[in-house]
């Protein structure tokens, strides 16, 4: 290798990047969280010590992960949580140097627990212009259909994101599990979302086979793939997401943490990348997964065994893969090229 492994990580650091698969309760601070649950303590099980989140956080298998992103979920009762919730968010990007992110937000999960949707729509669009103005993170949303909740969140996330979308809505998700959720059944959903103008971004190909990949793809119109894990195991598949430039959104730690995937040195980064798939490398609920998205880069750079512009390269590939606009992509793929030759060799 080029670099020495900490000459790779200040590199890194530095870099001008874009995320495109992060949640939003999932990427709430241990200080925000612990906030919430002292704010909020009755009837909540998650702990009130930053310190003890790190256990709190410690997974058994996927759905277990679930049970206790749901009860962080449960702690954001109000626009004002909301709020400040968000632009922790995107506090918490400036310092990796994060440009530009795609913020997987799950409004259902907020509005059945009884914040007004308009109220919600302000809070997240106002945390979203405060940080473009004062930190420069460019903050878009994906509004994701939380799957164990059945139809009734889909309506509900459908109707939202149709009727009453807020300015930096760009694309339509299905997240939580997938054992047990078909995803054809949610094809009149990502139909109606698709119709505005919304961009396919499921999760698929997580925590089962190259199947679900192929049915987000062939019924929800896929135009990137959410994890997509399994899809190294279909030859088939994978000549179709090459041939068609269909990004995967891929999250090391994730995959470990949520047990998909038993060891990282068995993840398939290595297989997608060598198969010439769009690979795109993110931190998914980083703080419940005790990372971020430079050490989520880190991880990519060890298992591909990448120097400075190898790095550089996958950092290109999440710029290409997202729904900024060509003068926006032009714009962060020349600082992260700029950033390049300026380091030193």
């Amino acid at each position: 290798m080029a670099e020495t492994r900490s000459g790779i990580e200040a590199f890194i650091a530095g870099m001008p990047k874009a995320e495109l698969h992060v949640h939003h309760v999932g990427s709430a601070s241990p200080r925000v969280v612990a906030e919430l649950a002292a704010r909020h303590a009755s009837g909540t099980k998650v702990p009130t010590d930053p310190a003890a989140l790190a256990e709190y956080f410690t997974f058994t298998d996927f759905a277990h992960f679930i049970e206790v992103y749901l009860s962080v979920v449960d702690l954001i009762r109000d626009a004002e949580d909301v709020r400040a919730l968000t632009y922790g968010v995107a506090e918490d990007m400036a310092r990796q140097n994060i440009r530009y992110a795609e913020l997987t937000i799950t409004p259902y999960s907020s509005v059945k627990r009884g914040i007004p949707d308009v109220a919600f729509m302000e809070a997240i669009e106002d945390a979203r212009l405060r940080a473009e103005k004062e930190l420069g993170v460019v903050l878009r949303w994906c509004f994701d259909i939380p799957g164990e909740a059945g139809l009734e969140s889909a309506e509900v996330t459908a109707r939202l994101a149709t009727e009453l979308a807020p300015e930096g809505l760009v694309s339509f998700g299905l997240g939580g599990p997938e054992i047990g959720v078909p995803r054809p059944q949610f094809k009149p959903y990502f139909d109606r979302a698709r119709a505005v103008g919304l961009h396919s971004v499921p999760h698929a190909g997580e925590t089962t086979g190259p199947e679900t990949v192929w049915d987000a793809l062939r019924v929800l119109g896929a135009e990137r793939i959410g994890h997509g894990t399994q899809a190294v195991h279909d030859p088939a598949l994978i000549d179709h997401l090459g041939e068609h430039r269909i990004a995967l959104e891929v999250c090391p730690t994730s995959n470990i943490a949520t047990r998909a995937v038993d060891r990282m040195e068995d993840h398939p980064i290595r297989q997608m990348v060598d198969a010439g798939l769009l690979v795109t490398v993110n931190s998914d609920d980083p703080p419940m997964f005790g990372t971020d998205l430079n050490t989520e880069y880190a991880v990519a750079a060890r298992l591909l065994d990448l120097d400075e512009t190898g790095v550089a390269t996958l950092a290109k590939n999440a710029v290409e893969a997202s729904f900024l606009d060509p003068a926006g992509k032009r714009r962060l793929t020349g600082e992260i090229d700029t950033y390049l030759a300026a380091w030193p060799r």
